[in-house]
């Protein structure tokens, strides 16, 4: 089990974190550039991971690069938008084998973390802008990306009950954007706004694989030598604690076959929190298994429900209940989940229920050093959390976690937002779409 984690903040502010684990025959990397999630850059900074991609200035067009990555024995690099909490991180991920397998052991994590820098820090410029073709041309896939939010109903209906219940608040954003924030972006504008972004805000190089520390951190220094000036406050904290106030309440009809419930909780808890290791057996035994509370319930007992279950943003203190049922059922429904719910909050939770989600929980934290991206992003959760568990940390709090715990953790959950998605006619097949 890994508990090692090696950290180096380099001149230019950027945090380098090397995980030794020597089970993988890759080198794993990942670069992350942190944003303040916000209405009016939301879009923007959305659309820089693809237009990065498009090409830097050692790689103009995505063939040259594609190229390279086939000489680095084919190496995968790809760029995504993530949304923890309120922050908006644009990422940049780079998979290569271990150099000792293909006789570079010296060279090859040296080339992997110069293509990633030249992507990421090197973009081509065009007339003091992004090239205008690949600013166009990501525009138009990230538009058609938001307008397909809507085609997948379940999603859909989890972003809009974010929307309502954190309405006025960072975290309600969505992580794309707006149609209309996209297509009022321009490429001399975007540059600018990511030459600011790099030059000033947090970053984040993880690199694991069975490597040295010392040669991880020298090839960094030396491959990742931007000249930044990094801002000493950083970014804002995310809002957490909140009382939900008057109860809200959106119904919105869509040609839907199947009506989407979700319920959106103010859990008051944050990831470093003493109480956040009994969070997660509440939500597991609310509605996290197959053997929780609301699938046994709602799905196998009552069957009001195609698919029912909890999920914590565990970045915002906010937990989703969410259903795919026939809207006819809907007050039904809503009635057994928040039964359920009281249920926990006075400390009914049998030893059956406790100790499945007590196994259950371990055995997904187990799951995490199986792969080096989990690995990752477990520690990613932990520099945005302001608290780095290790694997074995949260298992230990998770098999000492008592029921009186997970009551004080059902005592501060209130429900915020009650969002139903159905169609005009009502009804709605429970195993339609």
């Amino acid at each position: 089990m890994i508990q090692q984690i090696y950290s180096e903040t380099l001149p230019n502010g950027i945090r380098v974190k090397f995980i030794p684990a020597n089970k993988f025959k890759t080198i794993s990397i990942g670069f992350f550039l942190h944003q303040e999630l916000r209405e009016d850059l939301a879009s923007m900074t959305a659309l820089l991971p693809s237009v990065l991609e498009r090409g830097s200035r050692s790689y103009p067009d995505r063939l040259t690069l594609r190229r390279k990555l086939e000489h680095l024995y084919g190496a995968e690099l790809s760029t995504d938008i993530i949304k923890k909490g309120e922050r908006h991180i644009v990422s940049c991920s780079l998979d290569m084998v271990h150099g000792r397998y293909v006789g570079e052991e010296e060279s090859l994590l040296q080339k992997g973390l110069s293509i990633l820098s030249s992507i990421m820090g090197e973009p081509l410029e065009e007339e003091g802008g992004f090239k205008k073709e690949y600013v166009a041309q990501e525009k138009d896939q990230l538009i058609k990306e938001i307008k397909g939010l809507i085609n997948d109903k379940a999603l859909y209906a989890l972003e809009k009950c974010f929307a309502t219940m954190c309405a006025g608040e960072r975290f309600g954003v969505y992580k794309l954007g707006t149609t209309a924030g996209v297509e009022a972006v321009d490429r001399m504008a975007l540059w600018n706004y990511y030459r600011e972004l790099f030059d000033r805000n947090p970053m984040e190089l993880y690199v694991v694989g069975d490597l040295e520390a010392e040669r991880v951190f020298a090839a960094a220094r030396e491959t990742l030598s931007f000249q930044r000036s990094p801002q000493e406050d950083g970014l804002p904290p995310t809002e957490i604690y909140r009382d939900p106030g008057e109860l809200k309440e959106k119904i919105e009809t869509l040609p839907v076959s199947q009506a989407k419930l979700v319920l959106g909780f103010r859990t008051n808890i944050a990831y470093g929190d003493p109480l956040y290791g009994p969070l997660l057996m509440y939500n597991g035994i609310l509605g996290g298994f197959p053997h929780s509370k609301l699938f046994q319930n709602v799905r196998e007992k009552a069957s009001l429900a195609y698919y029912i279950f909890s999920r914590l943003e565990r970045h915002k203190g906010v937990m989703v209940v969410a259903a795919g049922i026939d809207s006819n059922d809907y007050e039904k429904t809503r009635g057994i989940i928040e039964e359920q719910v009281e249920a926990m909050a006075a400390g009914r939770i049998s030893e059956t229920e406790l100790e499945n989600t007590r196994r259950g929980l371990i055995n997904h934290l187990r799951t995490v050093e199986d792969s080096p991206y989990q690995i990752i992003n477990f520690h990613l959760d932990g520099a945005i959390g302001g608290k780095n568990y290790t694997t074995a940390e949260l298992i230990r709090r998770i098999e000492t976690t008592t029921p009186e715990e997970i009551k004080a953790a059902a005592e501060k959950i209130k429900l915020d937002t009650v969002y139903l998605l159905r169609s005009r006619q009502g009804g709605g097949n429970k195993h339609g779409s």
